[in-house]
């Protein structure tokens, strides 16, 4: 535990994207005075990630829509800034932070929120047309490649998550020839369940699309004619063209510059429920791995979520703030992915070993609701275009209610 942060302190914050930036905002919000520094290792300021492989990519907005905070904002919130720079190390007890440049950042709190990373195929880094999707330039490199090609283009993905569905929802409007590479028997399985992932197969499109499941990509072999991007090889044999490929095989927690430092990491930056890594240190968002004890839950995890970067970011002001006194850390995780037509809303943190109660069976369209539980423990709720009975769900996950709570729900 820590003592409380003085209201006139200094505090660093190493992320500068969601949650580094709703901290930001809730420190002034809850009356500190004293003095923010945010750092980020991209040269913008805070953006919106999930419109990355949505709206920008589709073309639907410029990048300039989803910026989140301009310099003007971050000047209001009198806020000092170190953008495209990176942190190097983190000495925990002095709260001193050490940039890529060697200058040092002096601190009497930190507020750690640095992300994730893409986890990378091995020996594609400097393939060109080998594109990946986490940041802004990401983002704009991949668009740029694919308005490049001719109509009816290969383009191959290897991964079939949230995020490589996405993107291949957009490149298929686009009229190419879209080939998904997917090392699970059914995708999505490891979150959401056999039963649930099936029915959620039922959602791609029946022509311009082909999925190759159960394959493993042994390596990506040279471009040649027909094959702009390169032939992916399957251990099978197989031989895929592309023209185009997008890297999705999922993240990991940003921590490598925090090994010489004395916190625990063990998929992310292990903290207690109110967020609290060591004595004057927070984490928040995509890098943390917290002790969650709302709704009936009392575990370690790590959630991947939009919403769960905001709630940190508050929760995080907070922490520092109150101390040993702060209120422990109570959300109800939140996730949505816009694929194949269809928006998937997700409420709580179902787990593919679940036990599942589709209490709104799939129409003509492919709509349906999914209860997820754990013996008589309801423990989240999948929606396919299906918000306003989803959100039914979300004062019943809050209290920790049972199953039989859930299916009593009038829809």
């Amino acid at each position: 535990m820590t003592e409380q942060l003085a209201r006139d302190g200094r505090v660093t914050i190493v992320g500068a994207s969601l949650a580094g930036l709703r901290s930001a905002e809730a420190l002034r919000r809850e009356g500190f005075i004293g003095s923010i520094t945010l750092v980020g290792d991209e040269p913008y300021t805070p953006y919106d990630r999930p419109p990355l492989s949505k709206q920008v990519l589709s073309g639907a907005w410029e990048p300039s829509k989803i910026v989140l905070a301009d310099n003007d904002k971050l000047q209001a919130l009198d806020v000092t800034t170190h953008f495209g720079m990176r942190a190097t190390s983190l000495d925990v007890e002095g709260k001193q932070v050490t940039l890529d440049d060697g200058s040092v950042l002096d601190a009497d709190a930190v507020v750690l929120a640095t992300g994730a990373q893409l986890r990378r195929l091995p020996g594609t880094d400097s393939l060109e047309h080998v594109h990946g999707l986490r940041t802004l330039d990401d983002a704009l490199s991949l668009k740029a490649d694919l308005d490049a090609l001719d109509p009816g283009s290969r383009v191959v993905f290897i991964g079939a998550g949230f995020i490589g569905q996405e993107v291949a929802t957009a490149a298929a409007a686009m009229g190419h020839v879209v080939t998904v590479l997917e090392g699970l028997e059914v995708p999505l399985s490891p979150i959401v369940g056999l039963e649930v992932g099936t029915l959620l197969e039922n959602l791609w499109p029946l022509e311009g699309v082909a999925r190759l499941t159960s394959v493993k990509v042994t390596g990506i072999e040279a471009p040649s004619e027909g094959a702009r991007a390169g032939i992916v090889a399957l251990e099978s044999g197989e031989r895929v063209l592309a023209d185009l490929i997008v890297v999705g095989i999922g993240v990991v927690p940003a921590t490598d510059w925090l090994t010489s430092s004395s916190l625990t990491i063990d998929n992310g930056i292990v903290c207690d429920e109110r967020l609290f890594a060591a004595p004057g240190v927070v984490a928040a968002g995509d890098v943390a791995r917290f002790r969650w004890v709302s709704g009936g839950h009392d575990e370690q995890i790590r959630i991947e979520h939009w919403q769960m970067a905001v709630d940190h970011g508050a929760q995080s002001a907070k922490s520092l703030l109150g101390g040993k006194d702060a209120p422990v850390f109570e959300a109800v995780p939140y996730f949505w992915s816009d694929v194949w037509g269809k928006k998937i809303q997700v409420l709580g943190h179902p787990s593919g070993s679940d036990d599942v109660h589709v209490v709104v069976p799939p129409d003509e369209e492919g709509r349906f609701l999914a209860l997820f539980h754990q013996g008589a423990f309801l423990t989240g709720v999948l929606g396919v275009s299906k918000p306003r009975q989803l959100m039914a769900y979300r004062s019943l996950l809050q209290a920790g209610a049972t199953i039989d709570d859930a299916r009593a729900v009038e829809l």
